[in-house]
């Protein structure tokens, strides 16, 4: 796993006592929930900024899909 860290969290002892009584990996469920919400917290902002950007450039006129087709076909 490379460079690692250790995070305490603080749960009530029942919650605890639960998860060994039901042998839920605790340390694995929290590490794939916190790195799958850092994704999630990523792709997030990514759309964002990539919303922002988008609004920043504007439209384009036209139909350029079209236009590159046809380029293509007039060089063959």
């Amino acid at each position: 796993m490379g460079n690692s860290v250790v995070i305490g969290v603080r749960v009530p002892r029942w919650v605890k006592e639960e998860l060994e009584r039901l042998g839920i990996d605790y340390s694995r469920e929290i590490r794939e929930y916190l790195i799958r919400r850092v994704r999630e917290e990523r792709a997030k902002r990514l759309i964002k900024e990539i919303d922002r950007l988008a609004e920043k450039i504007g439209r384009l006129k036209g139909n350029l899909a079209s236009e590159f087709i046809r380029e293509d076909r007039e060089l063959f």
